[in-house]
């Protein structure tokens, strides 16, 4: 049942239902609290829920055979984590971490795969979003070989940002390293690096952005073709 005290519809998907749909999903979403550096899954795990952020964000890692990972893709209030399920996967090849604490919305797999299978307005909303969310896996794939770490650490906050209400974000040394693929020593200096051109504020595992418009400046195109992507395939107001 949802908590009258808070707003599933702070997440864009959910937002976007047709009044129809949103009535079945309603009474079947169930708010969850997600810490920082929560594993929501792991590769090869059946999946049995889907989740809406609201006010979370989650990374999805690559992990290789020796335990070290990479950022693939962040996902936040505009979208949906578990996609493989209802693209006939079952079951997921990456890790899904907490990044930044909040809420999120989930849906049982059950139900989730129902409304998918009904062929309508849901199935055409989530395939627009996956597509979205495969061009951001792919962009983020092409940072990471050709891009420098001080434009894909700018690349990170702004897709963060984002997906946040507001310029502050807790974000611990061991998990910039963990979504840069980069050991914690190289993430702190990055992070220093910024903060000393005046970008961002970080002090106690918290960064507040300071100049968004330097960011961007200073970022690789990465960020912006990822954007330019979701903001054309799902507007604020697909149900309109």
């Amino acid at each position: 049942m949802i908590d009258a005290s808070r707003n599933p519809k702070q997440n864009h998907l959910l937002d976007a239902l047709p009044q129809e749909e949103w009535e079945r999903w309603r009474l079947q979403l169930e708010y969850v609290d997600m810490p920082l550096g929560q594993v929501l899954y792991e590769p090869g795990n059946t999946l049995t829920h889907v989740y809406f952020p609201t006010t979370t964000i989650v990374s999805l890692l690559y992990v290789m055979n020796n335990g070290e990972s990479a950022e693939i893709a962040v996902v936040g209030n505009e979208g949906v984590l578990g996609v493989s399920l209802f693209m006939g996967g079952g079951s997921t090849s990456s890790r899904a971490l907490v990044q930044s604490a909040g809420g999120a919305y989930r849906l049982s797999a059950g139900l989730m795969q129902q409304e998918f299978d009904r062929a309508g307005p849901v199935l055409h909303l989530l395939l627009r979003y996956t597509q979205a969310l495969m061009t951001q896996m792919v962009q983020t794939a092409a940072c990471n070989k050709h891009h420098s770490l001080d434009q894909q650490l700018c690349r990170w906050l702004l897709l963060s940002l984002d997906r946040l209400q507001g310029t502050e974000m807790l974000m611990t040394k061991k998990l910039i390293a963990h979504m840069l693929g980069v050991t914690r020593d190289v993430a702190t200096q990055g992070a220093l690096k910024l903060q000393d051109a005046g970008l961002i504020d970080y002090k106690d595992g918290r960064i507040r952005v300071l100049d968004r418009i330097a960011l961007e400046n200073r970022s690789c195109e990465c960020y912006a073709v990822v954007k330019e992507e979701y903001d054309r395939l799902l507007p604020l107001q697909l149900a309109a």
